[in-house]
């Protein structure tokens, strides 16, 4: 039998906290990381396919998720990646400067992707331990926004530093990264001792007595999820549902900040970040709670989630106009940028929360709570390591004006994804639709 939290505090306490953790090491590795690597000189080939291929790292999660409980709580392995996280900043921070950096700076990266999953894996597990399935969906909003703000965190505060340090104070391209990213590590630094004092530890379930028991468990933990109603359909909506998206999550800020002369916007690292850091995290915090507030009023079902699915997809079309307007002698203005940019955000972060509720509330529920939303993260996470990977050489071949035609072509999966989603399970609030309950 699980318990409960000795102590649960108000979800605002430490749900925006959290997931705001859970976004800032994911940008780190997947968006700043090329970013810092395209100023210091590298292909967007080369960038996409070392930066890219560690993401298989969050698809990894279920081979260790049903082991974090064995010992400790999911509080103490929260606390634990966090600081590790803040040490492995540093690492890239002293790294740098040396000959060799690209190839240590990798093998950082990758310890830090997994030590990020960890504590993904253990702050799910706190959100559905901890709040029942009207707070899951009260709050999914909030989750998704603070989870983006990480991603600006990185995306913008950080690349800002970095562009403020080599432009107004001289600094050299890499001491001004060293600098940027010892930040991220005070950063979670200090949000591990927020955590220590606000983070509900979370249920705790029945432990396995050894090493063998818990393989045990994870064994009947993955023959429980593959025997869930409908599941390869369930799986198949996640896998489609992000299809396009990990063509644009690196590519399209290399492409932002690329030369106009490689047919690039050209913009500079200050520019980029106040882009992503202003008007743009405004719009990606209220499309987040308009995303969880319009799921919580209209309830998921296969109408939302298709109208979410074209809100995701739909304006990838900004960076075809973008691809179309740049190039050799188009200096495109801030304005016209920062607002097609911010309309893409919109879109992005309005529809994403859709996913997130769906694993939550129709594919993970039972048992094996923690561990089947784990699998699902996972399932969802193994179309961006490919598309992610693929997404540099393709811009490299075909050019940014061709490249951007490509991405919306691959939405068409994703939006064909949710219009077969099935939902096999009635949530409280939900009507029945037809043959299916939606």
């Amino acid at each position: 039998m699980s318990t409960s939290a000795t102590k649960v505090r108000n979800p605002l306490s430490w749900v925006p906290s959290s997931y705001l953790a859970e976004g800032i090491p994911f940008a780190l590795v997947i968006w700043v990381a090329g970013t810092m690597f395209k100023d210091l000189g590298h292909t967007d080939g080369e960038i996409t396919l070392a930066t890219a291929s560690i993401g298989i790292a969050w698809s990894l999660k279920p081979f260790w998720a049903a082991f974090l409980d064995m010992f400790k709580t999911k509080k103490f392995f929260v606390l634990l990646m966090e600081v590790v996280m803040a040490l492995l900043c540093c690492a890239i921070a002293v790294a740098l400067p040396l000959p060799n950096y690209f190839q240590i700076t990798i093998a950082v990266l990758w310890v830090l992707a997994f030590a990020s999953a960890t504590q993904d894996i253990c702050v799910d597990g706190v959100y559905i331990t901890t709040l029942d399935e009207k707070g899951q969906a009260k709050y999914i909003g909030v989750q998704g926004v603070f989870w983006s703000v990480g991603r600006l965190f990185g995306t913008a505060l950080i690349v800002y530093i970095a562009g403020t340090l080599k432009e107004d104070y001289h600094l050299s391209t890499t001491a001004a990264w060293s600098w940027a990213m010892g930040v991220s590590a005070a950063t979670l630094a200090l949000l591990a001792v927020y955590h220590w004092f606000m983070l509900p530890t979370g249920s705790i379930g029945d432990r396995p007595e050894s090493i063998k028991a818990a393989f045990g468990t994870f064994w009947e933990a993955v023959v429980d999820f593959f025997k869930k109603d409908a599941i390869w359909g369930m799986l198949l909506f996640v896998f489609l549902y992000r299809s396009s998206e990990g063509l644009l999550l690196i590519e399209g800020p290399l492409f932002l900040q690329a030369s106009p002369d490689s047919g690039g916007v050209g913009l500079s690292l200050k520019d980029k970040g106040m882009i992503d850091g202003t008007i743009a995290t405004v719009v990606s915090l209220a499309a987040g709670l308009l995303g969880g507030a319009f799921l919580a009023k209209f309830g998921l079902n296969r109408r939302t989630l298709i109208f979410m699915a074209l809100c995701l997809n739909i304006p990838h079309v900004c960076f075809v106009v973008l691809s179309q307007l740049a190039g050799p002698g188009h200096q495109l203005s801030f304005t016209t940028v920062a607002t097609l940019v911010t309309i893409e955000k919109f879109g992005y972060s309005f529809g994403f929360v859709a996913n997130m509720l769906y694993m939550m509330q129709q594919i993970s529920p039972g048992r094996f709570h923690m561990t089947h939303y784990a699998f699902a993260n996972s399932i969802m996470n193994l179309t961006l390591v490919p598309t992610q990977m693929i997404s540099g050489p393709l811009a490299d071949h075909f050019g940014y004006k061709t490249y951007f035609i490509i991405v919306m072509f691959a939405a068409i999966p994703s939006i064909l994804g949710a219009m077969i989603a099935p939902f096999p399970r009635k949530v409280e609030g939900d009507q029945p639709q037809g043959v299916a309950r939606h």
